[in-house]
């Protein structure tokens, strides 16, 4: 059984994305002025098929759309004048046809494209253009090569120069490979290099090949004829030839000799980044052996070895791989070394590439540019593609060019403009674009709102909220409207405003709400998150073998979320499965009925949600009979056994074992596990897993560990058992490897600072008596570093000055020494209440809802810690609408600014209304004493809706409207205004209107026809406009009424006059009966005494048994039946039902007499009753 897990994958790819994002450059929404931003460009060095069309590619974009033009070898380019040369709609691509003839040779060159608009001018790299060439080989006579056993020999390829260049490769006639080998090999330059010939290798069709890439093509050398010369004829006994490649001739040993390269040492310069493969290959006899080494240590990790050792490579070299490399050649007569002198050289690459830089007026900011190489890059700034410093460039007073940075301070608009920055040496360039905008704009949010997020429990999560705004809002936010916001700890927020929930647990389920603001507003978005459990399949298919004809049955039960619905597919072999009549499928399993060989393979059930999923496979093995099943059972494999532990070294170990049986399944997989007794006791855990055809591994291990092994063998049927336990083997310790993380400083009280960070995991410590040096030192005071160390993971220094930086570092040691050292890391002591409060308080450009606040700041050093915001407390005293009662709470908005003129807006204020502010300066842990107090009124704004608006529709003619006045009228009420039209599905007809007075609140309509609706808008005037407009739809004609709190029927009093006028008939009915009954009236038992009672109750229709027989729907028996006025009287009784004998019933209905003998039925009663003619019966027979 092999179950495999899905949503981890997912995980992965959202972690890759956001890092991306995080890193991107600022992106402004498209329908903002900006300037232009290349999106797509050709390669710096493009090789084009001269058999296609050239697109030299230019796509960019911007507000307004860009224009483009190109310079081609450094001038400009008129692409309106070459018919062949054509640019696509709103882009800048190149498309060059030959369909009617030219060379594509014409229009190699070095071409740069210019994307403009208003606000500046981006760039391309400078493309190269070339055309790919695969040149004919030569023609040439080749003389046979004649050569002696044993001697050295190269076959010159000497390939024609393409380009690209070609792929070599050598092929006999038949265009088989050449057969390669520690003896035959390929160099690096195409030859053929033989390090000793050999008779067998005499043969005449030696060829080289070269493949070009861009066309495809394959063109091959003539043939060498090669022809081996030997001293003694070829000996073909079998013994010898078996071990003797000279087949019993005798052939001179030689002493190594270097083929490739010659000499005793040689260099190669290499780019940084670009693949090193370093050749050395040898002749003699017997054929030698190639080992390297590197001067000065061992070769690392990123060394592979090629070509029989013959060929060293690095596929991306760095700095580090410089150096002098030595390849020695040996055999049992001697050996040879050389050596190889590496020089890595390195073309620009980007430091701090610069990125979009979008300011608000007055800000300040920079544009860095820094890039490393060898030799040291120089770096120049272009503004709109020309140079800087130029006449023809924009003058900017604010700008001010420092190296490798350009600051900018007191921003204005218009100053916007593309920079370049080009960094260059002798071995290439980088062009980076960078614009800066500048731009005054609240916050506005760019993704979707109120998302819907469904995760799985304990997966990494990320909830995201892209935004702008300038200048840059500040970002936070909180769950279900409450806290002080979420960073660190299970939080952590990216500054692309995403927040990532590090393990999400059913209690993070709920509504998050991101808040971005600056000082022009704020605005807001929620996503939703939904913390689902996993699907997992509970119960997996196991492995099974089935006899020919039989059933099979994969089980596959699952658990999952009941609120996620799943899907459960069936594959076999990995392709989907066809569910015809024969194989079933129901929720926990999948039948095979009748199975037959075409049914064998690999079965996977797999359990999809719309956010996770989970697989689990297992083999079906279909047998022909009984008898054979029997013959060959398959089953787990047997645990290995003898385990074996050699080869001791400080960080690795040899551990051997002897395979168990098979039972007819080989062994696939075996998985090493281990344990430890100092940390986790007892605690298995998988170090690494081996192929199922071995029996030995060199474990690599972890310094300080007292490990013991034991291993597990895998076969299609499943797990063995582990084996038993190996001896342990304790690891020497180390010195710790790992710099504790989480390192920072900051000040508990104002003055003091606590130094904190995560510590070592138990794994890490490599020795014991694990202890923490910290260091600290008063930064740019040139102080020396104060020490301490400690075993726990912080220590707090005493006695600081308030707010105050902080060079720290931090290093882990153990017995076995000292660590690495942390980067140093600036730190902070304790903040204390900012002494002074902001001056000269006022506000301008009173609107109705919003106020430029103005003031003037503090000095830096009172605010006694890192400076937040000037923070505002404003309330509303009261409206100028008399009568109108207002909430006076207390509102706070923040403003971050550092000019020394700062201003800011104050928003979302209630029109018409008297407010007080003041102001202070906060830091991180406190307030600042306040401002001077300012009072204000706003202007008057439009009113909000009508408090209510209702429509009611009392009969199929007339519609009936009724309002009230706004809660907050925002000025004086003039009046209010209604518009109105008809509505028929999707059809409207004309807008109607009407007007009314402030003390006007009904309406009524009278409706042309019963079967029109009326769709109605209504809003309260002020003098300054309309307000916010309530609209109502009317109801349908059969309604009773309707509002927007439904008009309830049971509300209406003619409707509670009829329900007691009903009640009060029903009561006066029952009080009727009620009398009959005790006074005797007639009772219906006896007019149904003649009645046969039926042989089975009857049960109704509802459910209930219905006594009576179906004479019961005829006229009573004793009532007047003819003309002459005959009754018959009833035959039921309830002397029927006693023990016999005759009864009566007095007039009240009680008995009389005792119970006699059943009368006869035709026995006739001679007393009637004469109540009828009473009012009383005569209601009561009604009844």
């Amino acid at each position: 059984m092999l179950v495999q897990g899905g949503p981890w994958a997912l995980s992965v790819i959202s972690l890759v994305l956001l890092l991306w994002q995080e890193v991107s450059a600022i992106d402004v929404p498209l329908d903002l002025k900006q300037p232009p931003t290349i999106m797509k460009q050709s390669l710096k060095d493009y090789i084009v098929d001269p058999r296609d069309n050239i697109i030299i590619e230019c796509e960019a974009k911007g507000n307004p759309v860009p224009t483009f033009s190109w310079r081609r070898n450094g001038k400009f380019f008129n692409v309106g004048k070459d018919p062949r040369v054509t640019m696509r709609k709103r882009s800048g691509t190149l498309e060059i046809s030959f369909r009617s003839g030219g060379r594509p040779e014409d229009y190699e060159g070095e071409y740069q494209c210019f994307a403009s608009n208003n606000f500046g001018t981006a760039l391309t790299n400078k493309i190269l253009l070339r055309v790919s060439k695969s040149p004919l080989w030569p023609k040439e006579v080749l003389e046979p090569v004649v050569v002696g056993e044993g001697s050295p020999l190269v076959l010159a390829c000497n390939p024609p120069p393409g380009l690209p260049p070609p792929l070599t490769f050598w092929m006999d006639s038949a265009m088989m490979p050449i057969t390669q080998d520690k003896r035959v090999s390929m160099g690096l330059n195409g030859d053929l290099y033989f390090s000793n010939v050999l008779a067998k290798d005499s043969h005449t069709d030696y060829s080289c090949n070269a493949r070009f890439l861009f066309t495809h093509t394959i063109q091959q050398k003539n043939p060498f004829t090669l022809k081996v010369q030997t001293k003694e004829p070829y000996n073909d006994t079998s013994s010898v030839n078996s071990t003797d490649p000279y087949g019993g001739r005798k052939v001179a040993e030689t002493t190594p000799n270097f083929l490739s390269p010659t000499g005793s040492d040689s260099s190669r310069m290499v780019m940084r980044g670009e693949k090193l493969k370093l050749e050395c290959i040898a002749s003699g006899v017997p054929t030698p052996s190639i080992k390297w080494f590197k001067k000065g240590g061992d070769l690392n990790q990123k060394v592979k070895l090629d070509n029989f050792n013959k060929t060293l490579r690095i596929d991306s070299v760095s700095e580090e791989d410089a150096g002098e490399y030595m390849c020695m050649a040996n055999n049992q007569i001697g050996s040879i070394r050389h050596s190889i002198y590496v020089q890595v050289k390195a073309a620009p690459y980007w430091l701090d590439q610069p990125s979009n830089l979008v300011l608000a007026p007055d800000e300040n900011g920079r544009l860095v540019c820094r890039a490393n190489g060898n030799p040291k890059p120089h770096i120049e700034w272009l503004v709109n593609g020309g140079p800087i410093n130029s006449n023809s460039s924009l003058p900017n007073p604010s700008r001010k060019v420092e190296g490798d940075t350009i600051m900018f301070r007191s921003v204005q608009i218009g100053s916007s403009a593309v920079y370049q920055c080009n960094a260059s040496n002798d071995h290439g360039y980088l062009l980076a674009n960078a614009f800066i905008s500048i731009l005054d704009m609240a916050p506005r949010m760019l993704g979707p709102k109120n998302q819907l997020i469904k995760v799985i429990e304990n997966n990494r999560t990320f909830l995201d909220c892209p935004y702008f705004g300038s200048p840059l809002p500040e970002l936070r936010w909180f769950k279900n409207g409450q806290g002080s916001g979420l960073d660190g700890g299970h939080y952590r927020v990216y500054i692309n405003g995403t927040l990532e929930i590090k393990r999400a647990r059913a209690e993070d389920q709920g509504t998050y709400t991101c808040v971005a603001r600056n000082i022009l507003g704020k605005e807001e978005n929620q996503v939703r998150l939904e913390v689902k459990e996993p699907t997992r399949i509970v119960r997996a298919p196991e492995h099974q073998s089935a006899i020919r004809g039989t059933m099979a049955r994969f089980d596959c039960r699952v658990k999952s979320d009941l609120t996620l619905p799943i899907t459960v597919t069936w594959l076999k072999d990995d392709k989907p499965l066809s569910l015809g009549s024969r194989l079933k499928k129901d929720e926990d399993s999948l039948s095979i009925p009748n199975v037959h060989e075409g049914d064998e393979g690999t079965y996977t059930c797999t359990v999809k949600t719309e956010i996770d999923q989970d697989t689990a496979s297992a083999r079906l093995t279909v047998s022909e009979d009984a008898s054979l099943s029997s013959v060959l059972p398959t089953d787990r494999p047997d645990s290995p056994t003898d385990l074996e532990l050699t080869d001791a070294k400080e960080r690795n170990i040899r551990l051997t074992w002897i395979h168990g049986d098979d039972h007819n399944s080989p062994v696939t997989l075996f998985v090493v596990q281990f344990e430890e007794d100092r940390w986790e006791s007892g605690k298995w855990q998988n170090l690494s897993s081996y192929p199922g055809d071995i029996n030995t591994v060199i474990l690599e291990l972890s310094p300080f560990v007292n490990y013991q092994f034991r291993v597990i063998a895998v076969n299609s049927v499943g797990q063995s058992r582990p084996s038993l336990p190996s001896q342990r083997y304790q690891t020497s310790g180390a010195p710790p490897e790992v710099i504790p993380r989480g390192l920072k400083g900051w000040g508990t009280k104002k003055n003091n600072m606590e130094i904190s960070w995560e510590p070592l995991l138990d794994t890490e410590r490599n020795g014991p008596n694990l202890h923490y040096s910290v260091w600290w030192r008063r930064k740019d005071t040139g102080e020396e570093w104060s020490n301490v160390t400690t075993v726990g993971a912080k220590h707090i220094v005493h006695d600081t000055e308030t707010y105050v930086p902080y060079e720290i570092k931090l290093r882990a040691v153990n017995d076995f020494g000292l660590g690495g050292e942390s980067n140093i890391i600036i730190g902070y002591s304790g903040e204390d209440k900012p002494t002074a409060p902001p001056t000269d308080l006022r506000v301008s450009k009173i609107d109705s809802t919003k106020v430029n606040v103005h003031w003037t700041p503090v000095d830096p050093s009172t605010v006694l810690g890192e400076f937040k915001e000037y923070r505002v407390y404003y309330w509303r005293e009261g409206s100028m609408v008399k009568g109108l009662r207002v909430n006076k709470e207390k509102k706070t908005k923040g403003f971050y600014s550092t000019v020394a003129q700062p201003t800011g807006i104050l928003t979302d204020l209630q029109p018409y209304s008297h407010y007080r502010i003041y102001m202070v300066v906060a830091n991180n842990r406190y307030e600042g004493p306040p401002s001077n107090h300012v009072e204000f009124r706003t202007k008057e704004g439009v009113p909000e809706a009508p408090k209510f608006f209702k429509i009611i529709q009392r009969s199929t003619d007339v519609i009936h409207l009724e309002w009230d006045k706004p809660l907050e009228p925002n000025g004086i009420l003039i009046g209010y205004k209604l518009n109105y039209q008809t509505v028929n599905g999707s059809r409207v007809g004309l807008m109607q209107m009407q007007s009314f007075l402030p003390n006007v609140t009904t309406y009524t309509l009278r409706l042309p026809e019963r079967a029109i609706r009326y769709k109605f808008y209504l809003a309260a005037l002020t003098q300054v406009g309309a307000g916010e407009v309530y609209a109502e739809e009317s109801p349908h004609f059969t309604n009773e009424a309707y509002s927007k709190d439904q008009v309830d029927i049971a509300t209406q009093g003619w409707f509670i006059g009829l329900m007691c006028a009903i009640a009060l008939i029903i009561l006066i009915l029952l009080i009727v009966c009620f009398i009959k009954r005790s006074r005797g009236g007639k009772y219906p038992v006896r007019e149904k005494k003649d009645l046969p009672l039926d042989a089975v109750d009857q049960k109704g229709e509802d459910g209930s048994f219905d006594y009576h027989s179906d004479e019961d729907n005829k006229p009573l028996q004793g009532s007047q039946n003819s003309l002459d006025g005959g009754v018959k009287e009833s035959d039921d009784s309830l002397v029927d039902y006693g023990e016999g004998g005759d009864g009566q019933f007095n007039e009240d209905g009680s008995f009389i007499g005792q119970y006699t003998v059943k009368k006869d039925k035709d026995e006739t009663e001679g007393n009637e009753s004469s109540e009828a003619t009473s009012p009383v019966n005569a209601i009561y027979s009604l009844a």
